[in-house]
């Protein structure tokens, strides 16, 4: 289904021994160990995609889920909409607080795919052939959406719009600009960070920032994703 988004040579890693979810009250300190805290907002990615003609655009939920769904543009934006205030936790050490968001609570979109049992792990695929892997408990949170806004004003371009996964939980890098869909899966492989030698999972408060499950250096990271023509996010 996701035949436009290439993931290069990846294998599946071992599962994350825990994936419980840190819930918002459990954030503590507010400011995770090794940060900086800003007001500004840094923009950090190369090569990003044009921008998009919204009647082309859409959204789509693959994998082990009871029902693949598509919608457009306009179709997304017409589900129920919330607002949610949450932090940025960047892996580049800086910190952003009390950012308002608004878009599509994921359950939203989970309570219409339904998720199989085995589906444990999730995929998201994203602009331009970008790719960050998760657990399903981690996207599953009280504080997850797919924002379309920040701070009453439609988010940017070189921010992720149209449309960006908000994960609070985890290290920015997990909240996928210019986000078009999730795949469901019953084992987890890394996404492309993951990949170049990024944590498999991104927790702030314990500074994962990487981890030894994947050997490949970020030079050769970017040297592949150059030869690909690929464009890279974080």
């Amino acid at each position: 289904m996701f035949n436009r988004f290439l993931r290069g040579n990846s294998k599946p890693v071992a599962d994350v021994p825990d994936v419980t979810p840190r819930p918002p009250d459990l954030r503590e300190p507010r400011l995770p160990p090794a940060q900086r805290l800003t007001d500004k907002w840094p923009v950090l990615h190369y090569m990003e995609p044009r921008p998009y003609d919204m009647t082309q655009w859409d959204f789509r939920v693959t994998g082990l889920v009871e029902e693949d769904l598509r919608w457009t543009w306009d179709e997304f934006t017409s589900l129920p909409q919330v607002e949610i205030t949450s932090d940025i936790h960047c892996v580049t050490h800086w910190s952003r607080y009390d950012n308002l968001w608004r878009g599509i609570h994921v359950r939203e979109i989970l309570s219409r795919v339904k998720p199989l049992p085995e589906a444990q792990f999730v995929m998201v695929h994203a602009d331009p052939n970008y790719t960050a892997n998760l657990a399903l408990s981690e996207l599953d949170q009280d504080d997850v959406l797919f924002a379309f806004d920040h701070d009453g004003a439609p988010l940017s371009h070189e921010h992720g719009g149209p449309l960006r996964l908000v994960l609070p939980s985890l290290y920015f890098w997990k909240s996928a600009k210019w986000v078009r869909g999730l795949e469901f899966m019953d084992h987890e492989e890394p996404g492309f960070w993951e990949r170049a030698g990024y944590h498999v999972r991104g927790d702030p408060w314990l500074e994962e920032r990487f981890g030894g499950r994947v050997r490949e250096t970020m030079q050769q990271a970017r040297s592949r994703a150059l030869r690909e023509g690929r464009r890279v996010q974080r």
